[in-house]
């Protein structure tokens, strides 16, 4: 393989985005990941662990250490590594364990 495909300069996005984060809106790049997109903005941690409150944010990039856990439009347990921002989307830090199905507290 040749090395230019390896290592190429990376151009400056064409085409920017508006999300919220927290209620504070952010201008980001369209088509790069929500936890690269929080990550430029140094939004400091995105979740707080279930177990025992420890703040965590984006760490592996690739959707296998969970520490990434966000809400976005409501909807919490997503990975804002492997979501792709969109223009308008309401993101929150994920605060302790949250339930993964609707209704699941009525059952109990």
């Amino acid at each position: 393989m040749p090395t230019d495909a390896l290592f190429r300069r990376l151009q400056p996005a064409s085409h920017h985005v508006r999300i919220e984060f927290e209620g504070t809106p952010l201008t980001v790049p369209a088509g790069v990941s929500l936890a690269a997109a929080l990550l430029t903005h140094a939004v400091g941690p995105t979740r707080e662990s279930a177990v025992n409150g420890r703040p965590g944010a984006a760490y592996c990039m690739m959707g296998v250490c969970f520490e990434c856990l966000v809400e976005v439009d409501g909807q919490a347990n997503g990975q804002a590594c492997l979501i792709t921002v969109e223009d308008g989307m309401r993101v929150r830090r994920q605060r302790g364990a949250r339930q993964l199905l609707a209704g699941e507290a009525d059952d109990e």
